[in-house]
């Protein structure tokens, strides 16, 4: 793996985010991808530069360096971690004479692997000829096809312009096809809405623990691994607050550092469920050293697919690997320990959790119930004949039962229920 370190200037990702991380830390990141992809990572190099190089990324010298180091322990691919230009991917292969790819290509590999849905393996594979048209070398004019008649002696159409046309026409093919994905998704989207029932939706920095999440309040069997992007597809569940409401949650992808444009256009769909969504709950992994970087990235993503706005709730995430001080702290402090001072941020409610052992989980209902302005929970009372089972059965699956008391013929029960139920039942409430 070999990465830069540009030097000479002070590299700021966001208002809210600080520094970026050096070139090592975000070599640790790669690494964690090469492994996720299935690689194992024999030999790490970074080059500090002040500006890259636009032939290699590295310079000659540095290149006869990673060649010398191929052929000493064996290795069969160079992963930068950089996006390589066309020229320099063709430049770098010639020279190392092994497999190189960059950090687009990596993460591409290994949407490839996990994409299970047919929806996912259309936008993966959308990502990757988009990022492969402009990478296209050719076989020069060894391949052409020659035309018959006059005028047609010289070099006819080559091979790369046969590819390129080829790779032109499956582009535009992927494209409606996911365009009738999306359709789909409106209108399964629409008849959620029809219902009211709000949608939550689970965003956070790739491995922040969300599907670990998901599976704990829903109970879905979402696979959750350590490995990154080990979930793809979106998954949509029905979970019960405390208020006996009930929302849809959903859980997406994870984002990361320097996620590719291609593919932010690509999940463009998937990621709809998030604009859809009427609360965020932002997953993060509290015990992370990048952990302020890393949601400032996420917040990045979300302002590229325009859902900054969305109301959020901060989970601070694995809470069983923090240090005692911290868990005898407020999750407001830990917040501005762990984020840093950003006003964005504050403004945040915060909790911290566990999704493995399930601590915090309940509190984090209990937010979600508060913050959730849709379909609000009032207080009611209604009083229902005996014949009326039915109802109270309702009351009991939908709603907070607060009380009951029972008369001759009637049964008043007091319970806190969602606006939509009690306008349901509006013939048997009782006036104020």
């Amino acid at each position: 793996m070999v990465g830069v370190d540009i030097t000479g200037r002070r590299r700021v990702s966001s208002a809210n985010a600080g520094p970026e991380p050096d070139a090592s830390e975000s070599l640790e990141e790669l690494a964690t991808l090469a492994e996720s992809a299935g690689a194992a990572v024999i030999d790490r190099l970074t080059q500090a530069r002040e500006a890259l190089d636009p032939a290699t990324l590295v310079g000659a010298g540095k290149v006869s360096e990673i060649k010398a180091q191929i052929e000493a322990d064996s290795i069969d691919t160079v992963i930068f971690d950089h996006e390589l230009t066309p020229t320099q991917l063709r430049n770098l292969e010639r020279r190392l004479e092994v497999k190189v790819l960059d950090r687009t290509q990596l993460i591409l590999d290994i949407f490839a692997r996990r994409a299970r849905t047919s929806e996912g393996q259309l936008q993966v594979e959308l990502a990757q000829l988009n990022y492969l048209l402009p990478r296209l070398a050719g076989r020069g004019t060894e391949m052409s096809r020659l035309g018959g008649g006059i005028g047609t002696r010289g070099p006819g159409e080559t091979q790369l312009e046969t590819d390129r046309r080829r790779i032109g026409r499956r582009i535009a093919k992927l494209k409606g096809e996911i365009d009738r994905v999306r359709a789909t998704r409106g209108v399964q989207r629409s008849q959620r809405q029809a219902v009211p029932l709000s949608t939550v939706s689970l965003v956070g920095y790739t491995n922040a623990g969300k599907s670990t999440l998901f599976n704990r309040l829903t109970g879905a069997g979402v696979l959750a691994d350590a490995k990154m992007f080990a979930t793809l597809d979106p998954v949509v569940r029905q979970i019960r607050l405390p208020s006996q409401r009930r929302v849809l949650l959903s859980d997406t992808v994870g984002f990361i550092r320097n996620l590719p444009t291609t593919l932010i256009d690509a999940f463009r769909a998937t990621l709809e469920e998030v604009t859809a969504a009427v609360l965020l709950l932002h997953v993060v992994d509290a015990t992370s050293p990048l952990v302020a970087e890393q949601t400032a990235h996420v917040m990045k993503v979300l302002g590229e697919i325009g859902a900054e706005g969305t109301q959020q709730i901060l989970v601070l995430n694995k809470s069983d690997r923090l240090n005692e001080a911290d868990l005898e702290q407020d999750p407001g402090t830990v917040t501005h320990r762990v984020l840093g001072e950003t006003a964005r941020q504050n403004d945040t409610p915060a909790v911290l959790i566990s999704a493995q052992t399930g601590a915090g989980v309940e509190r984090l209902l209990e937010l979600i119930d508060k913050q959730l302005a849709q379909d609000p929970v009032v207080r009611k009372r209604f009083r229902l004949p005996f014949g009326e089972g039915r109802v109270l059965h309702l009351l009991h699956d939908r709603a907070a039962i607060l009380s009951k008391h029972y008369g001759e013929d009637y049964c008043e029960v007091l319970a806190d229920a969602p606006e939509s139920l009690c306008e349901k039942l509006s013939e048997f409430a009782v006036p104020e």
